[in-house]
């Protein structure tokens, strides 16, 4: 099995891409297509995705953005069998788009305050 930050690195690459080309269609398509592997997933696996997600993004070649960062947490860890969502939120002023990842309506990979920061756009 190839190790968990190796297949982060390389979800964060398959998105670069689709983000250069301003594709947020196609991006969106693909977290939304992604099917959750049917395994049992706990709090542990969620954090080992996480951690791996992390790593990938210190190893990558430049600087992840939100988006980029969350649509790989969410398709890793719906590999992993956790039901993970993107949500994308936005806020007045000053204008700011963010993206997140959250698992049964709990925030995973931000601050518990994102959710009183941005309002949702949408979840996928």
């Amino acid at each position: 099995m190839i190790p968990l930050t190796l297949r982060a690195y390389l979800l964060l690459l398959s998105f670069e891409k689709v983000i250069a080309q301003g594709d947020f269609q196609g991006l969106y398509q693909r977290v939304r297509g992604r099917s959750i592997r049917p395994v049992p997933s706990n709090d542990k696996t969620n954090q080992r995705a996480s951690e791996a997600i992390d790593k990938a993004c210190v190893l990558y070649f430049k600087p992840v953005q939100c988006l980029q960062r969350s649509a790989a947490t969410v398709c890793l860890l719906r590999q992993l069998g956790t039901p993970a969502r993107l949500v994308i939120g936005a806020r007045h002023l000053p204008f700011q788009a963010h993206a997140w990842v959250e698992v049964e309506g709990h925030v995973i990979n931000d601050k518990l305050s994102v959710t009183e920061t941005y309002a949702v756009l949408d979840r996928c």
